[in-house]
């Protein structure tokens, strides 16, 4: 199998594996509010809050479609610069929600002052946006962003942080943040199947009014349990062995030295690129930290090196998603990557252009 460096799921390390193997144990016990309790600091600390974080047994787009049920009263606005920003607008629609959006083109960022410009107009109670849109490898300017929808009386703002959990610093209490959601697949570097995410306390207050939430995804059931050190209902148990894992690491490391170890292993990538005339998709100023877009040169033909990449050396990469399938490619350099296993697929990536591909 091959080593993934893919934009997610990403590779999972034999510790965190060896991790998640412990004795299966019951999820309505004190053993579980153990290990529940545990994973809370390291998260808060991740994203920034001192609000509980939940842990759903779902992808991160079960949160994402839970926040429009229990948030939007009146009418979304959503965010979109690629394609997982574009298919929050999508879910939006199919659930018969009074939507509207920003589009802004694929590989370009979202303009703060055009989000305000927008919320001037009226009528929005609620904004989506995903941060890091790991389609195009363009980074959103959270911050900018944020500072405008609060300032905006009675809208929220849930940011889709899963691609940038871990990689950068996350300031929800700081920057009033309403919902930060991510899938553990990611940075995180843990098999897909659950995701964390905390609210603000005026996000229940709004769910609290919101009639037909459902059940499995009502944010009240969350908030409800987490007291408990519990969740509604029966969790990856596994997987989050693996989370306690992995937040003891980051704990080991510190979140700065971690932040710090993605913006040099992306770097490398980006300075890569530049020595093989491939430029990136994102534009400048707002590119990823956990991920590089490229866009695929004409005449390079990108099957052939991704191909021989995976066939002769073991490493995986993406050949763009979407729209620009084809026309752009993805390396990923998330999760427990080092220099050292980033230099590693660099030599690779370069025996492959000299023997198959003759790009230089």
């Amino acid at each position: 199998m091959a080593k993934l460096f893919i934009p997610g799921p990403i590779d999972v390390s034999k510790e965190t594996f060896a991790a998640m193997s412990q004795t299966m144990i019951g999820h309505r016990g004190a053993e579980f509010e153990a290990l529940y309790a545990s994973t809370q600091p390291g998260l808060q600390a991740l994203i920034g809050t001192s609000r509980p974080v939940f842990l759903s047994t779902s992808s991160a787009w079960g949160v994402m479609e839970a926040a429009l049920k229990n948030l939007c009263q009146k009418k979304v606005l959503n965010l979109c610069c690629g394609a997982f920003s574009d298919k929050w607008n999508g879910v939006a629609k199919s659930m018969g929600l009074d939507q509207d959006k920003i589009q802004v083109e694929w590989g370009e960022a979202i303009d703060p002052a055009a989000v305000k410009a927008k919320l001037e107009e009226g009528g929005y109670d609620l904004v989506t946006l995903v941060h890091n849109e790991t389609s195009t490898g363009v980074m959103n300017d959270l911050e900018g962003i944020a500072r405008v929808v609060k300032s905006f009386e009675g809208v929220q703002l849930v940011v889709d942080t899963v691609s940038s959990l871990s990689v950068v610093p996350i300031e929800m209490d700081k920057l009033g943040i309403d919902v930060v959601l991510a899938g553990v697949q990611k940075a995180l570097a843990l098999p897909p199947g659950m995701a964390v995410f905390a609210c603000s306390l005026d996000a229940i207050k709004r769910a609290e009014t919101q009639p037909n939430r459902g059940y499995y995804f009502d944010l009240l059931e969350f908030e409800k349990a987490a007291p408990k050190n519990n969740t509604p209902s029966t969790p990856s148990i596994s997987i989050i062995f693996g989370l306690q894992y992995i937040l003891g690491e980051i704990e080991k490391e510190g979140l700065e030295a971690r932040f710090a170890r993605h913006a040099a292993n992306n770097q490398m990538i980006h300075d890569w690129g530049a020595k093989h005339g491939f430029d990136n998709f994102a534009p400048e100023g707002r590119q990823s930290k956990s991920l590089t877009c490229f866009k695929t040169p004409e005449g390079f033909d990108q099957s052939t090196f991704i191909k021989h990449l995976k066939t002769d050396h073991g490493y995986a990469i993406n050949g763009g998603y979407g729209k620009i399938k084809g026309l752009t490619f993805r390396i990923s350099n998330m999760g427990n990557e080092t220099q050292e296993t980033m230099q590693e697929l660099i030599d690779a990536m370069d025996q492959v252009l000299n023997t198959h591909t003759a790009r230089s």
